[in-house]
């Protein structure tokens, strides 16, 4: 993408998310003047202005502990936001409906208004509750594999946003109750920044008591990047995940093990580059089932019937309702088990075991998946 592309871009999406707040700040202050009439509009302006810049602020060279709360803010911030955009824009849409028929009182715009806040204030309360939840989720595959083989499947576990380590332990220990053969991490293990990982050394300590028979192997998303990507490869070599970069493992000579380096990063791999692996992929033969790690699954088309599983994330099936609509739309398969027919390759996509960005699940849920292959 060109520069002016770029600018054109960022100018966009603020135009279109300042409008948006500026919408939703003169809607709730026009119904807090019915709750409280000697409500001050500069103060509301200040503080409302304060949420709404946080997504910017939270990115600004600042001192550790006020971006570190701008942050905490921000995540939260962009559930509140979604919301209340979605149930006002609906509560305006029920008054023009309601008007056509009759007038339109003050106490009718009250109670609008009342019911997007609690409508916001519950699905955000939910989905903040569910985030703290990790669900199971699993699969059978046929691949003529002997005696068969036990692989647990885990991706975006963002460490470094909201909650995000709050939740391994819980992860950990729910990946060794599955006694896995094998674990596999598709990728945005970390969230842009090794360090907003407030515990690295723990972090570490936990992932390296994953108990398994072949041990841990993982895949770069596009969030696995930026400048302290060589910090990120560090904690992955000291927590003995084994980083498959375009790279394959034969697993117990039982199955092949491929890793791809994902697309689109975010800041980059340190000039680590996504390579064309048909080739190598398809001299493997068909002696041995092929196992592809693929963060992101917007590549499928590359993968023929001499790869017989591809495992993904990266779409956290939209994670707050209404996004599950717009993932379905974007992608081929952006959650659960697909097969285009029976000579293509199974297609598992989880929705991750953690959130980006708001620590909120509203119609997902953050899982942990086994895959029995027989």
């Amino acid at each position: 993408m060109s520069k002016v592309g770029m600018i054109f871009g960022f100018l966009l999406i603020v135009c279109v998310y300042g409008g948006a707040n500026y919408y939703i700040g003169r809607r709730l202050f026009q119904w807090m003047t019915l709750l409280f009439p000697s409500i001050n509009e500069i103060i509301y302006t200040v503080v409302y202005s304060l949420f709404a810049l946080s997504l910017v602020l939270a990115f600004m060279p600042l001192p550790a502990v006020i971006s570190g709360v701008l942050s905490w803010i921000s995540a939260y911030w962009m559930g509140i936001f979604v919301y209340l955009f979605l149930f006002i824009l609906l509560a305006d849409l029920v008054l023009l409906v309601a008007g056509i028929v009759t007038p339109i009182s003050q106490s009718m715009r009250f109670y609008a208004g009342s019911a997007a806040v609690l409508l916001t204030f519950s699905f955000v309360s939910y989905g903040i509750y569910n985030a703290n939840q990790i669900k199971d989720a699993s699969y059978k595959i046929e691949m003529n594999i002997s005696g068969g083989m036990n692989i647990v499947l885990i991706s975006d576990l963002h460490l470094g946003a909201v909650n995000s380590e709050k939740r391994l332990e819980e992860i950990v220990e729910k990946i060794n109750d599955l006694k896995p053969d094998l674990v596999c991490i598709t990728g945005d293990i970390f969230n842009d920044d090794y360090n907003s990982i407030k515990n690295p050394d723990k972090a570490i300590e936990l992932l390296k008591s994953i108990d398994t028979k072949y041990g841990v192997y993982g895949s770069l998303g596009n969030h696995d990047s930026g400048k302290t990507f060589n910090e990120m490869i560090t904690f992955l070599e000291k927590s003995n995940i084994h980083l498959l970069n375009d790279e394959y493992e034969v697993i117990d000579e039982r199955i092949i093990l491929f890793g791809r380096v994902d697309p689109s990063p975010i800041g980059g791999f340190d000039g680590l580059k996504r390579k064309d692996l048909t080739e190598t992929i398809a001299a493997q033969g068909k002696d041995l089932p092929i196992v592809v790690m693929d963060h992101t699954p917007s590549n499928l088309e590359q993968y023929g019937k001499n790869v017989d599983l591809i495992l993904s994330g990266h779409t956290h099936k939209g994670q707050i309702f209404p996004g599950s609509l717009i993932t379905n739309l974007v992608f081929e398969v952006d959650y659960g088990h697909y097969q285009k027919d029976s000579a293509s390759p199974h297609v598992i996509v989880t929705s991750g075991a953690g959130t980006w960005g708001m620590p909120m699940r509203v119609g997902t849920n953050n899982e942990i998946v086994s895959i029995q292959l027989q």
